[in-house]
């Protein structure tokens, strides 16, 4: 038997962690919050606790569904709508028929992007896509027209100026995910939720990770991983423990600064993974805005989209109020991240004002920010060829984060697919016995 550190108490590290239990591993997971569940996490809001961050469940997201299952909980389908807001107006394109009637695209236009909506979701590999500049391959489906006024705009509000360094990989995922929420017999859209929410997720899986005797450390940031003597070294303020092996499954740039004796050429990789972080607003109101869960923005506003969860849960899950997500996608080094919560406030309000010019200040229940640094690493051109490998070149230290989801949009279920991917090649791979350090470890000051 080995003895496991996991750094990182997402998702990811918290399935790392049962799965290491499971093959009959110690565990330790470090968590440098005060709670368990990174992105996913929950928070209080006006009175009821719900996701910092939005999450929907699509009918492809077949790992998820498991790990409910194992969990014995509750998912809940919804037939939900979209719509687009652009030239000043709301438009609904939830069905076919209202598709066509979409005034902002020609005929021509209309066959031309649906029929790349086809031919993307159809694609199975998509590594030949990260060769190609995601504007050129747009272009050449959906044509000129369609792609400075439907691609380009949504691409820039997600990607900023990174939008024309991506590679078409990046939007052939999100297509594909997308599209799946589409039944083909109906032709609707499905969107899965758990009543609770994350939160009511990640309290089922803190509450295995106990039963499953793994030890839980939440407020402790770590300082430094190191290999030393034939073990590795986890460092948190003045503690120093020794472990058999490491996983590190903090966004890249943290893991490189985490991690001591990287090869040069790996901590470069590390390096050069762009993110984009997000300021993302949560709004309480006492009324709905729309019926559209997402409502895609043509127009230019000081957010990237508009999420109406409570057009997907029932109000009755946040005390009868209605929630609304307003997500501004940026750099890592943006300074609207380091903005005060006021000013934020104030600009995304009256962003939101501009599109709904009927709502009031009595209507504002509430206000919140989360603004995470590191939350999409952007799959700039030729991506693929410089992906951070997950084994280190510091034998017993692993290296698992978003940076190596490179089919798939970021979101649970690829998160989830992750940590199957990276166990496979931890049963592949690992085993190593480091001398000096007894199978149950042993903690040094």
């Amino acid at each position: 038997m080995s003895r496991w550190a996991v750094v990182g108490g997402g998702m990811l590290g918290m399935e790392l962690a049962r799965q290491l239990e499971r093959d009959g591993h110690t565990v330790t997971l470090f968590e440098r919050a005060s709670q368990l569940g990174g992105l996913a996490a929950s928070w209080e809001l006006s009175g009821f606790r719900w996701d910092r961050h939005y999450h929907v469940v699509t009918p492809t997201d077949e790992r998820t569904e498991a790990l409910l299952g194992e969990l014995e909980l509750e998912l809940r389908w919804v037939t939900t709508r979209t719509g687009v807001y652009g030239e000043g107006a709301h438009h609904s394109v939830s069905n076919a028929g209202e598709f066509l009637r979409f005034p902002l695209l020609s005929p021509l236009d209309k066959v031309r992007l649906a029929a790349t909506l086809l031919y993307a979701s159809r694609i199975t590999d998509g590594e030949k896509l990260s060769e190609i500049p995601v504007e050129d391959w747009l272009v050449r489906l959906s044509g000129r027209r369609v792609t400075d006024r439907f691609w380009m705009p949504l691409l820039r509000a997600k990607l900023g100026d990174l939008a024309r360094q991506t590679s078409a990989a990046f939007i052939w995922t999100v297509i594909r995910r997308l599209y799946a929420a589409r039944t083909s017999g109906r032709r609707t859209e499905q969107l899965g939720y758990v009543p609770g929410g994350y939160g009511a997720i990640l309290d089922a899986m803190g509450a295995d990770l106990l039963g499953r005797g793994i030890d839980v450390r939440l407020d402790a940031p770590i300082d430094r991983v190191r290999a030393d003597e034939g073990a590795i070294v986890v460092e948190v303020g003045p503690d120093r423990e020794r472990f058999d092996e490491v996983v590190v499954t903090a966004p890249a740039p943290i893991a490189r600064r985490l991690v001591a004796g990287l090869e040069q050429s790996e901590a470069e990789r590390l390096d050069q993974v762009r993110y984009m972080g997000v300021v993302c607003a949560s709004v309480v109101l006492s009324r709905p805005l729309t019926e559209f869960y997402v409502t895609n923005l043509i127009d230019e506003t000081p957010f990237t989209g508009v999420i109406e969860m409570t057009a997907l849960i029932d109000p009755d899950e946040i005390d009868g109020h209605h929630l609304v997500y307003l997500p501004r996608y940026v750099a890592a080094d943006d300074p609207l991240l380091d903005a005060p919560v006021e000013e934020i406030r104030q600009i995304f309000l009256d962003g939101l004002r501009e599109l709904h010019p009927d709502l009031r200040d009595d209507e504002i229940v509430g206000f919140a920010v989360s603004r995470p640094r590191y939350v999409l690493p952007v799959p700039v051109i030729g991506y693929a060829a410089r992906v951070p490998a997950m084994r280190t070149s510091v034998s017993g230290v692993w290296t698992v984060n978003s940076a190596q989801i490179t089919d798939g949009t970021l979101n649970v279920d690829e998160t989830l697919r992750l940590a199957d991917r990276a166990m496979a090649e931890i049963r592949s791979t690992s085993g190593r016995t480091p001398t000096g350090l007894s199978a149950a470890g042993e903690a040094a000051s």
